[in-house]
């Protein structure tokens, strides 16, 4: 059984729960300890990285390797001999003591292709095989494609799904932030790659989060809001949603956006949860909001092109007849939706 096949069972240990008022969202799941104290741990992440039962989640462009089942998805993980050369970073110990890391790969890796024009795969053993070799070989296996965490997440488990969001928004911050803001100087990764140094004056950086709200707003007869971003495909709407600015509070956010966007006024702002969402460096901070005044919707004619309240037949209806489709499981915006309309959302993504 080769490695990539012993990770595709079940998910080790328990997810950890954080939920707010909401909770159960895709990206906001885990099963394994970030041991943030081993970072700086040099001896240890040796050890780790030579360690046989360690696995390594390669990423190319953010996305993965991935096993697709008919219902569930698992990704392929690789022993450290069998990883590309890149930046590696600490993503984890799993309740059995596995150690997980995340290597950024170089452009094309995942994609796989024989060693030479025409070539089979050698019938050599893993450790006699190219690492080029190698992502060929998982390339055959039934089901096994690159993909990105739009498409997978929802279908990981716990494990799987948190490293995969770790993975990607450590390698996103890692593939944009590599210049020191101060002077320019090129910076070197350090902390198992959660930080970065500039060798110039040893200032330290730290990956970035844009915290932004996103939010269900209803009215007094607890129909909901729904709007068409101009950017979007044709029938695409969700909930509304907007960046935290500087010196302002995340409630304080929700009653802005939502002025600005639809001129409605609200009220009763209610935390209902958060999940990461590293495409490419936000965490979506999720909340509920009631109007306080007159219901006329008038959207900026910019970024919002409609926007319209809905009741929940009214929306069933619209679903059922392809007027509009609503944003996939693995958003935010998903759960919140379907949290007001009280079960499964039926329709297509």
């Amino acid at each position: 059984m080769s490695a990539a096949e012993e990770d595709a069972g079940p998910d080790a240990g328990q997810a950890q729960e954080y939920a707010g008022e909401l909770g159960g969202f895709v990206l906001a799941r885990s099963a394994v300890d970030r041991v943030s104290a081993r970072r700086g741990d040099s001896e240890w992440l040796t050890a780790a990285w030579a360690d046989p039962r360690t696995r390594v989640l390669v990423l190319d462009e953010a996305r993965a390797l991935v096993r697709f089942g008919d219902k569930d998805a698992g990704l392929v993980l690789v022993g450290p001999g069998e990883a590309p050369e890149g930046l590696n970073f600490l993503l984890g110990v799993g309740d059995d003591g596995v150690t997980y890391f995340g290597v950024l790969g170089p452009p094309g890796w995942l994609d796989g292709h024989p060693p030479g024009p025409e070539a089979a795969p050698a019938p050599a053993g893993p450790e006699q095989q190219t690492v080029s070799e190698q992502a060929w070989l998982h390339r055959q296996e039934p089901g096994v494609r690159p993909a990105g965490l739009r498409e997978a997440a929802a279908l990981l488990g716990d494990r799987d799904a948190g490293l995969f969001t770790e993975a990607v928004a450590l390698a996103n911050w890692h593939v944009s932030h590599t210049h020191c803001p101060r002077d320019g100087t090129p910076t070197v990764p350090i902390a198992a790659g959660h930080a970065r140094r500039c060798p110039t004056d040893g200032s330290e950086h730290f990956p970035r989060i844009d915290p932004a709200v996103i939010m269900l707003v209803t009215d007094p007869d607890d129909r909901c809001l729904l709007a068409h971003n101009s950017r979007w495909p044709e029938r695409r709407v969700s909930v509304l949603a907007g960046f935290v600015e500087p010196g302002e509070s995340a409630e304080q956010a929700v009653a802005r956006e939502v002025a600005e966007e639809t001129s409605i006024v609200v009220s009763q702002v209610r935390y209902a949860g958060s999940q990461p969402w590293p495409m490419p460096q936000s965490l979506m901070l999720g909340f509920s909001a009631v109007a306080s005044g007159p219901l006329d919707v008038q959207v900026d004619g910019e970024e919002i092109g409609s926007a319209r309240w809905f009741s929940r037949d009214e929306l069933r209806a619209a679903l059922a007849a392809r007027e509009v489709l609503l944003p996939p499981p693995v958003s935010i915006a998903h759960r919140l939706i379907e949290s007001w309309y009280g079960e499964e959302l039926p329709g297509v993504w």
